[in-house]
């Protein structure tokens, strides 16, 4: 929020400078992003009234003008203006003066021959406006060789200030008056609330009030203001709407938009007329309801809004008006031909306003503030207020009020315990050297809370260090201050966080990773050490697929569910980074996913990745220039060399339910018999759908799986040296059935040798064959098996006798053919 100094000083009596106002209130919780010095933007610019206005001799587009300044002799000042003429009074930078907007120094200068001692000003070169047609003409009766700087707004300064969002009072002058007051205790000056007196109800009532849902529009006061005169503000409204931010339109609508940034009540008026004219009966209907699906309404910005049962409405005779706490409709607009005004003041939940602007994408400045929550004590101070201002600058005559309230209490009282204060800030830091500590005592404590507003009283005292209070909790701080913890916040952030004692533990110990999160790290630089870059991905997805998660209400109606796999994601990257341009994108992601089942909703962390493209780095290695795609091998050779670093055998084993993946060329990955996760090529159709490369690859692992097995290493993890003695290789060769896998094949081997620690070192595959001279539905294996002991070199008959088990046994288990 933009907070003019200039106004915010006729609420509050502060002294301060603004730089350490900022950081009072930054340190307090409110960031003040930027300070706006608009005093530096007109310094050495006056008040000039042009005695005279010749064209130019030399130049066709300029003028040379005779200007009073105030200082004796008139100054010859040239101006290309269209609008400069005699008779005006105008904006003159003298000679010297520096316009920092426009980052110009004015110096004594010759136009085409003719010496200019200044410049006539417009709005643009003084950072009134971004764009101006000539120069700024002051109304008569001003001084000539004032400064320009109060008659245009200039001597002010704006702070950028930012609050979180449980600070829905800090969305207005009062709100943050109600800060600078409590941090520097500066009197503060407040309008003294009124309560809206309805009017005297004629014979029949011109409009009556129709709530369809309480909890929605807790309470809404509508007035009728007649025969008013629809016409510009005047300049120290205009100034303050500009200098928060917001444009002059007129002076009933401007009313609005001050009362919003001084009280954070929103407002809205509405052209009685047309009011009347849309809903087509006496008296006028005016009603708070959902819209019907179905229905439309065209804003104040012009765009047809499609609407749903999540809107709330404003109607007249149940049509829709206005989109409501959000936006005005264009039907009931004020405009220059307005003479009757229906004054509209509100409370809306703010779930509902929410959801409202959030779907329809439109968020206001009313809207900002029923987001997060108006304060409901003050509607009748703002209501009031804007009446007020509206029968004196508009001359308008209040013809009737009506009010529906249906507030709940705002009653709320807190039970605060300084021995509790104490435990959590813990002791003051000491102004000198000495050891003592010391703590808040009561009297600060109720003198901290009574400058917020809060009321206390002592409920009970033992003694200086156990005071209990019962503290009564403002109207307009009811949204935040729920519990006691908050009142001791309140307390820190008005004393100043950085008073405190900085207390660190008595004894330090030397921290350490969880076993889970180091092994995270070994896993993304295993993948990264094979070549992988690590991708990060939403989790938001579109919506329409089977078993995922609907978000009730998504950031982006285009991303309403939950991802159920990684594999879609790394597709897609790997499909934008190849249009782009780019290489094949090989990666890797950790990440969760969602679904939902039978039993009910749940979530798994995933670790997947997506391999393709040319495996080599140079084409001039090969005789062939072209790029070659990567081979199934391949790419599950740089997955294995993951599971080797870390010693895991995984198994691999034919799956086919995935449809996007090629179903003769994926595999199922097994863990010590529990399913891992997933590898295989992309199915030629799909890559083809999305203009891919035929050879693309991808895997998707369970990471608690992959993770359990890692910890259980981790913790077995023992030192063995490398055997000194000979190893001893034995070729196995046979014809096998095409459907017989080599895990298979491996485990009847391992299990034939006696397991992990006997003489078997390792099985390996070398090579595979079917054609000719093979079997029909059969393939040529051959295997090579490396025996070694760690203690002594191996014999040839210890050797031929377990290689002969090792063979019996395959022969046995198998309808395999030894060939060797």
């Amino acid at each position: 929020m933009r907070i003019s100094l200039r106004w915010l000083r006729e609420l509050v009596a502060v002294d301060l400078d603004v730089v350490t106002l900022a950081d009072r209130l930054t340190m307090a919780g409110f960031e003040v992003e930027e300070i706006e010095d608009r005093r530096t933007w007109a310094e050495g610019v006056v008040v000039g009234y042009i005695l005279a206005c010749e064209p130019h001799p030399n130049a066709q587009k300029l003028r040379v003008c005779q200007v009073d300044v105030g200082q004796g002799e008139p100054r010859t000042i040239v101006c290309g203006a269209p609008n400069a003429a005699a008779d005006l009074y105008v904006p003159v930078a003298l000679p010297g003066a520096y316009l920092a907007k426009v980052d110009l120094k004015i110096r004594p200068a010759k136009l085409r021959g003719i010496k200019s001692e200044g410049m006539i000003c417009s709005l643009a070169e003084l950072g009134l406006a971004k764009e101006s047609e000539g120069i700024h003409t002051f109304t008569p009766g001003v001084t000539v060789g004032e400064d320009v700087r109060p008659l245009l707004g200039l001597d002010d300064v704006i702070l950028h200030l930012t609050s979180t969002a449980n600070r829905a009072d800090a969305l207005s002058m009062v709100g943050i008056a109600r800060e600078v007051a409590a941090l520097t205790g500066a009197p503060l000056t407040l309008p003294t609330p009124r309560a809206i007196a309805p009017k005297k109800s004629p014979a029949k009532a011109p409009v009556e009030l129709a709530i369809a849902d309480p909890q929605a529009c807790p309470a809404y006061c509508g007035t009728l203001i007649t025969n008013v005169q629809i016409a510009p503000s005047p300049p120290w409204l205009q100034q303050r709407l500009e200098a928060a931010g917001l444009r002059a339109i007129n002076n009933v609508v401007d009313v609005t938009n001050y009362i919003l940034l001084k009280w954070g009540q929103p407002l809205h008026a509405f052209d009685w007329d047309r009011l009347q004219a849309v809903a087509a009966q006496t008296p006028v209907t005016v009603g708070v309801r959902f819209a019907k699906s179905g229905e439309t309404l065209k804003t104040l910005d012009g765009e047809e809004r499609r609407l749903d049962s999540d809107h709330l409405l404003i109607t007249a005779g149940d049509v829709p008006v206005a989109l409501a706490g959000v936006m005005g409709g264009e039907a009931t607009e004020v405009d220059s031909g307005t003479k009757n005004v229906f004054l509209e003041a509100a409370l809306f939940a703010s779930p509902v306003i929410r959801r409202s602007a959030r779907a329809q994408g439109l968020r206001t400045e009313a809207s900002a503030r029923y987001e997060r929550g108006v304060n409901p004590a003050e509607l009748e101070a703002a209501t009031a207020e804007a009446i007020a201002l509206l029968t004196e600058l508009a001359q308008g005559t209040v013809a009737y009020t009506t009010l529906v309230d249906q507030r709940p209490s705002l009653e709320r009282t807190l039970t605060l315990r300084l021995e509790q204060v104490h435990r959590l800030l813990g002791a003051v830091a000491a102004e000198d050297e000495s050891d003592e500590l010391a703590y808040l005592d009561a009297a600060t404590v109720e003198e901290l809370l009574h400058r917020l507003g809060f009321r206390l009283s002592r409920q009970k005292t033992f003694g200086e260090e156990q005071v209990v209070w019962s503290v009564t909790v403002p109207p307009y701080r009811f949204r935040d201050i729920e519990r006691e913890v908050d009142l001791i916040e309140e307390i820190a952030r008005l004393y100043g966080y950085d008073s405190f004692e900085e207390t660190l533990p008595a004894q330090a110990e030397v921290g350490a990773l969880p076993l889970e999160l180091t092994l995270l790290r070994e896993l993304r630089a295993a993948f990264r050490g094979a070549g992988l870059t690590e991708l990060m991905h939403y989790s938001w997805v579109k919506g329409g697929q089977p078993n995922q998660v609907t978000v009730v209400n998504p950031l982006v109606v285009e991303f309403s569910s939950l991802r159920t796999d990684l594999i879609t994601g790394l597709v897609q990257a790997f499909r934008y980074n190849q249009e782009q341009g780019n290489p094949p994108l090989n990666g890797f992601e950790i990440g969760r996913v969602f679904g939902q089942d039978e039993e009910g909703l749940w979530e798994s962390d995933r670790l997947g990745g997506i391999i393709g493209g040319d495996p080599w780095q140079g084409k001039w290695v090969r005789r062939s220039q072209q790029p070659q795609p990567l081979t199934w091998y391949e790419a599950k050779g740089i997955l294995e060399s993951v599971f080797q670093r870390f010693g895991l055998e995984v198994e691999y084993q034919s799956d086919r339910q995935d449809e996007r993946l090629h179903p003769g060329r994926t595999a199922a990955l097994c863990l010590n018999g529990e399913r891992l996760g997933i590898f295989g090529q992309l199915h030629p159709q799909y890559a083809a759908t999305l203009d891919l490369p035929a050879a693309v690859y991808v895997f998707e692992l369970d990471l608690a799986v992959l993770l359990s097995r890692l910890e259980e290493r981790y913790c077995q993890i023992t030192f063995q040296p490398f055997s000194t003695y000979p190893a001893s290789d034995r070729d196995l060769a046979f014809f096998a059935p095409a459907e017989l896998t080599v895990a298979e094949l491996s485990r009847t081997i391992w299990r034939a040798a006696g397991g992990r620690d006997s003489l078997l070192e390792s099985v390996e595959v070398f090579d595979e064959y079917s054609g000719p001279g093979v079997p029909e539905g059969q393939r040529s294996l051959a295997l090579r098996l490396t025996y070694r002991a760690s203690d002594r070199t191996l014999t040839e008959a210890e050797v031929n006798e377990l290689h002969q088990r090792i063979r019996d046994s395959l022969a046995e288990k198998y309808a395999i053919t030894l060939r060797s």
